[in-house]
């Protein structure tokens, strides 16, 4: 089991240390995947913390449960990160103290063969990291419109051939339904020269996956209900992985910060914004060269943190 599921956390320590505040209080891992940030809280906490672990992928909360059994004082539920305020109403947990975000895949959902989040394997093109839910990458390649895969593959892939892509896979699916990674794989090649092929793939691989769990979305939703349900004192962590990620978590953070958003020919303050959070990593934190040389998965992570500066009021 512990080989089926290894992943290997990307700053641990530091995130960690960032996100223990105190000897007691409630927080909450949005983003379990192979339980090594959860372990790494629940090992240096004590009996006064509650750790509150949130997946949407069935594999990783069985595996979780099985890694973190020695710990009584946690909790594990299966729902999208988004759906943090739920879970923390039902389990009458607020105000947290603390909340900590992983983003993007596991090592684990990358190399299982069957998930379809990989090109570099040959699988059904599923993606989905709750296999119960109906739209995944078949649903997506082979029935949205040119428009809709142009938008998907230009914003959420960041691809320079976003428009070449989407009208060879229009052009495909006419001839047959993309069923597998490899025929997605296929079409971007016959787009895509040998020198940009790699990054182009990882892109389109990534925007598909981005729709179909309907990531950035779901990230703007879960940074807003944490800070709501955050108590004065708690922090945000937040390690993203690619620019999309980490734009929303930088302007979410710096927007909580300000004091004011009137405009600069306003004579005087007319907004009553507040400033309601700061910022505790002015630049984000990035793994070490030698955390990079034992986990090249770590290359692109960058680490945010920010501590809420108002009361708790309530969860709307």
């Amino acid at each position: 089991m512990e080989r089926k599921f290894y992943h290997q956390p990307v700053l641990l320590s530091t995130a960690v240390d960032f996100l223990l505040t105190g000897e007691s209080g409630v927080y909450v891992d949005c983003t379990l995947g192979g339980a090594g940030h959860s372990e790494e809280i629940l090992k240096r906490s004590g009996e006064n913390v509650t750790l509150v672990c949130l997946d949407a992928d069935p594999d990783a909360i069985v595996y979780a449960r099985n890694r973190l059994a020695p710990y009584s004082n946690k909790i594990i539920r299966q729902v999208f990160y988004d759906q943090l305020d739920v879970v923390l109403v039902e389990e009458d947990l607020l105000p947290a103290t603390g909340f900590l975000f992983d983003l993007g895949i596991s090592s684990f959902q990358v190399d299982e063969k069957g998930r379809g989040f990989s090109y570099q394997a040959e699988s059904p093109l599923d993606m989905r990291f709750n296999p119960s839910q109906n739209l995944n990458g078949q649903v997506v390649v082979n029935e949205y419109p040119q428009e809709k895969l142009e938008e998907i593959f230009r914003n959420y892939g960041e691809e320079r051939y976003w428009r070449r892509i989407a009208r060879a896979v229009i052009e495909a699916r006419a001839q047959s339904k993309i069923e597998t990674t490899g025929q997605l794989k296929d079409i971007v090649e016959q787009v895509v020269g040998a020198r940009f092929l790699n990054k182009s793939l990882a892109r389109i691989f990534q925007a598909v996956r981005i729709e179909v769990n309907d990531e950035l979305n779901r990230l703007k939703t879960a940074l807003e209900k944490a800070f709501e349900s955050l108590d004065e004192g708690g922090r945000i962590v937040a390690i993203s992985y690619h620019s999309l990620e980490d734009r929303i978590v930088k302007e979410f953070f710096r927007y909580k910060e300000l004091d004011c958003i009137c405009p600069p020919e306003f004579p005087q303050c007319v907004c009553d914004k507040e400033s309601e959070m700061k910022i505790l990593t002015r630049k984000p934190v990035v793994p070490e060269e030698r955390e990079i040389a034992g986990n090249p998965r770590a290359r692109s992570a960058r680490l945010r943190v920010a501590e809420k500066i108002v009361p708790f009021r309530s969860v709307a």
